[in-house]
């Protein structure tokens, strides 16, 4: 079963768990599914809709599959100091779902999503289905050298983000 909240109501909660411990994006295209840890991410009105917006770096999987399907879902945990969600938080934040089924590393129970392919997360079930309303590729050139630690010059993280846009189409807690 899943009840429908309104999101804002929930917006702290989320706020709470960045950067750390995190929560999930989850993307589907064809048979691919991926589930992704991220630690940035922001709740707002845009062009009169409700929007989360998702940052995530051109060089991951997720990226991949937001690009042949724009709609994700976000997954978040109720609590996140259970062992099994630190768990999960930490598999999907390191590995490729190129190379695994981190669903299945993870013991994660896909849940259909209402509005969207993308699936919700059992074990994270406070849940927002987006579509992308609007993407845009971060220059990093443009970015305060404030911020420069986030992109060094080499490595894994060296490659920019990508902000979705996703407008909120629905947002509940499974119970």
């Amino acid at each position: 079963m899943k009840r429908e909240i309104n999101i804002f109501d929930h917006a702290k909660k989320i706020f709470d768990l960045f950067p750390s411990p995190g929560i999930l994006v989850t993307t589907k295209s064809e048979d691919q599914v991926d589930a992704m840890t991220i630690g940035w991410g922001s709740i707002g009105i845009e062009w009169g809709v409700q929007i989360f917006t998702a940052y995530i770096r051109d060089s991951r999987f997720t990226y991949e599959l937001l690009e042949k399907n724009p709609e994700f879902t976000v997954c978040v945990p109720l609590d996140a100091a259970d062992p099994k969600i630190k768990k999960a938080l930490a598999i999907c934040g390191s590995k490729s779902g190129r190379d695994v089924d981190k669903f299945e590393m993870a013991g994660l129970t896909r849940v259909d999503s209402d509005l969207v392919k993308s699936p919700a997360i059992q074990e994270f079930p406070l849940t927002i289905e987006c579509r992308v309303a609007y993407k845009k590729l971060q220059e990093v050139s443009e970015i305060d050298k404030t911020l420069a630690s986030f992109y060094p010059a080499t490595g894994n993280h060296s490659a920019p983000h990508v902000a979705y846009y996703g407008e909120i189409l629905k947002s509940y807690i499974i119970e």
